[in-house]
């Protein structure tokens, strides 16, 4: 088809058109003084978008995933015990990582499409009277349920309970989306990847680490050597890497952190907030239901839509792919065939998002579902009228 390519899986986001031209840029070399300055700049921007002045910053070539596995193997030890709060198939993902490397995790299972209950937390960690459990692993939005879950009030339950634990959380689909207070929150880590709210290609890992997490690191005995964070700190420290880079990358990550600082982190929370809710709004105008359970915790990166019961919401994606062009997310795990997933995040706006609700809309009502056409988008219109952003004439 011609026009615009929409791509509204939960990740990877549309790279926008200024990333590309700083990722086409002819390579530098990744030892010289060129690279060590890029590298400052891109090292501090992440620190101003972690919000956080203490915290260390380590890249990776890699993606969540690899994120996952540099946290687990450089603050644990074979045989730990961890907290791991499991509320759909990403933070399953992420316990299963931590019991590949020999921790012992016992997990706190929630039903998907619920966030996780800070209360169970606490609850958990003040039984571990003998302080066995070395840290807690939560996912701040679980991508496959469209569910964000408070980290300060995990923080809270953690201190509550007067525990030691280290707070690992993973940020992928938050980080540059919804707000992420890394020093106020108190995190130990915090990991994410380039290819959501960053607005790159897949192909990066980012880690932000406390001076606890880094202090665990200094005793943890799991293997490790690509995922070292000491090596790194150290090559970072004169302006290069162990290895090589992913240079274009870093290149690209550059200029998106210069376009969200342009626009403002407050803003660009709000913007991703206001096309969250356009987005709810217009998939109940249309008769389905929100996969996830509580309004508190809706996640505003992605919205996950509870399939018509008796419909394969596998079939509905493909369908939708033929017809208009446009990929949607599908359901993983426990939910499969059961949702699809609509995201919204990165660079996006509210002609962009009528644009994709009209899609699905057209999607849904050629599907066979009874879908009153035009409905989800008056809703959608109608919440971004009554919100728009005063904009000065030209």
């Amino acid at each position: 088809m011609s026009g615009r390519t929409f791509l509204q899986i939960p990740g990877p986001s549309i790279v926008p058109e200024r990333v590309i031209r700083a990722m086409s840029q002819p390579l530098i070399d990744h030892r010289g003084p060129q690279f060590a300055v890029l590298l400052r700049e891109v090292l501090e921007g992440l620190k101003k978008l972690f919000q956080t002045a203490q915290g260390k910053i380590l890249l990776f070539p890699g993606s969540g995933t690899g994120g996952w596995e540099s946290c687990i193997v450089n603050t644990l030890s074979p045989g730990d015990q961890v907290l791991g709060c499991v509320n759909g198939h990403f933070s399953d993902l992420y316990c299963r990582t931590a019991t590949s490397h020999g921790v012992n995790v016992q997990r706190l299972e929630v039903d998907y499409g619920a966030g996780v209950p800070a209360s169970a937390i606490e609850e958990r960690l003040r039984l571990d009277k003998e302080r066995q459990i070395k840290a807690v692993l939560v996912v701040q939005t679980e991508t496959s349920t469209g569910v964000t879950s408070s980290l300060p009030a995990v923080r809270d339950a953690i201190d509550a309970a007067a525990h030691p634990a280290l707070l690992l959380a993973d940020v992928v689909s938050s980080l540059g989306c919804t707000e992420l207070r890394f020093d106020e929150w108190r995190l130990d880590v915090a990991l994410t990847a380039a290819q959501k709210g960053l607005m790159l290609p897949p192909g990066m890992a980012v880690l932000a680490v406390s001076e606890r997490a880094l202090e665990a690191n200094r005793s943890a005995k799991c293997a490790r050597s690509f995922w070292d964070w000491k090596a790194v700190l150290e090559s970072n420290a004169n302006g290069n890497f162990p290895y090589t880079p992913a240079t274009s990358l870093l290149l690209g990550l550059n200029e998106s952190l210069k376009m969200l600082f342009e626009e403002g982190l407050d803003n660009v929370f709000l913007r991703h907030a206001r096309l969250a809710e356009a987005c709810r709004r217009a998939v109940e105008a249309t008769g389905l239901k929100l996969f996830a359970q509580n309004a508190a915790e809706y996640s505003n990166t992605l919205t996950a839509v509870a399939m018509t019961e008796g419909l394969d919401s596998d079939a509905f994606i493909d369908h939708t792919l033929k017809l208009v062009d446009l990929p949607l997310g599908k359901g993983l795990g426990k939910v499969k065939g059961k949702l699809f997933r609509i995201g919204h995040l990165g660079s996006l706006n509210e002609l962009e998002l009528l644009g994709i609700l009209a899609g699905i809309e057209m999607a849904l009502k050629s599907f066979g579902l009874n879908v009153p056409l035009g409905a989800g988008l008056a809703a959608a219109e109608t919440y971004l009228l009554e919100t728009a952003m005063r904009r000065s004439p030209l």
